[in-house]
């Protein structure tokens, strides 16, 4: 994971400083041929095409410190720098479109500062729009690559760029023609566009930072993935936020009520693999494994709240102490189910006799009856082999509690 996070950076890294090349040349080039040939439309251009090279080294700071391992202080990792990083950009963006806009109306609006641009600025906008189409291709399969928002939008910001400049394109064509008008209404057009795409990095990137659900298409496939390890009986409380790249989501996964707790956390690893496997962008998966469907549950008022074990222990051996049977060497398992609790009593086979265990049982629970947790009380008889003897020794003796 370590080396695949630095490939990724890395490439990151490689295809937005070729991006910054390729926006610092357009943007060089734009203003000085925009002054020269007297165009406000090609002038707004180049200051898109600046946003872009400011937004190529906000995705150069954001993936350096995004994409470093988790540490003490950030155990979820660094991605949402990332996250910042376009919710700023998409700030700056909005801000330079409503100058971009402002000063193309008041100039649109003063016909007598109306100047028709020269030829040589047609060339410009062609080239810039072949270069910005290249490296918008070139990004965007670099971000579905190493699965980056940031380098994604930064992607697309480059397909604005070409986009306005198709538009400058045509605007110029119009001028020469002595449709002067249309060189600060392609300013203005531009100017709504840098804009819009500013609204939607801040839009997404607002409801990552607010941990946002994915699709509802995407957790429904979450769950099928999840429901089809054996073992699971159902799936609720999903939650799922992203940060950056990657997606981090908690799940509750329902198993027989009576599983061993260690099969029960076999059956959540499972599921945790299947859903990374599935899913390249879930990267944690945080498992809650549950004998039933607690989703109502699951908070519950502190009155109705179950005693745990030392405490059950206690009211237990109060009832049943000085029974004959109870106090033989046993073992107890508790099972929380319903809101009350059933008990089971382990006892070595050399201990209790099978005939016995029904009417040990109803005694038990006679004796018990008064508990408002207790639901059921088992008795189970078996043998234990010598191997199990010396693991299971300490456990087998009625002082547990």
């Amino acid at each position: 994971m370590p080396n695949n996070r630095a490939a990724e950076t890395r490439a990151a890294h490689k295809v937005t400083l070729i991006g910054m090349l390729v926006n610092a040349l357009n943007a060089l080039a734009k203003i000085l041929v925009g002054v020269w040939a007297n165009s406000s439309a090609l002038i707004a251009d180049a200051i898109h095409s600046f946003s872009d090279l400011l937004s190529d080294a906000l995705v150069l700071v954001a993936t350096h410190f995004g994409r470093q391992k988790p540490d003490e202080d950030h155990p979820y990792g660094h991605d949402r720098y990332e996250t910042l990083a376009t919710l700023l950009l998409g700030t700056i963006l909005i801000a330079v479109a409503g100058a971009l806009v402002w000063d193309s109306l008041r100039r649109l609006l003063q016909p007598g500062e109306l100047i028709i641009p020269g030829t040589l600025a047609l060339v410009v906008a062609a080239a810039s729009v072949l270069s910005k189409e290249w490296i918008y291709r070139y990004t965007l399969k670099i971000a579905k690559k190493i699965n980056s928002k940031l380098l994604e939008a930064n992607a697309w910001h480059h397909r604005t760029d070409a986009l306005s400049s198709i538009v400058v394109f045509i605007a110029l064509l119009g001028s020469l023609f002595g449709f002067s008008w249309l060189d600060q209404l392609a300013a203005v057009i531009v100017g709504i566009m840098v804009a819009k795409m500013g609204a939607e990095l801040i839009w997404e990137s607002l409801k990552e930072l607010v941990d946002t659900a994915l699709p509802a298409e995407e957790t429904d496939r979450i769950y099928s993935a999840a429901r089809s390890i054996p073992g699971v009986r159902d799936v609720h409380h999903l939650r799922t936020r992203t940060m950056g790249s990657r997606t981090l989501l908690d799940i509750h996964l329902q198993v027989a009520p009576y599983l061993s707790v260690s099969e029960g956390h076999e059956i959540g690893v499972w599921v945790a693999r299947k859903l990374r496997d599935d899913f390249e962008h879930i990267s944690d998966v945080t498992f809650h494994i549950d004998p039933e469907d607690d989703e109502e549950t699951d908070n519950p008022d502190p009155a109705n709240m179950l005693p745990l074990r030392p405490n059950i222990m206690a009211q237990l051996h109060s009832c049943w102490q000085g029974d004959e049977d109870y106090e033989r060497p046993h073992h107890t398992t508790l099972h929380y189910l319903d809101l009350s609790i059933d008990v089971d009593l382990f006892y070595p086979a050399d201990q209790i006799e099978t005939s016995q265990i029904s009417d040990f049982e109803t005694r038990l629970k006679t004796k018990a009856e008064h508990l408002p947790w207790l639901r059921d009380v088992k008795v189970w008889v078996g043998y234990i082999t010598p191997r199990e003897t010396a693991k299971k020794q300490k456990i087998y003796c009625v002082k547990e509690i």
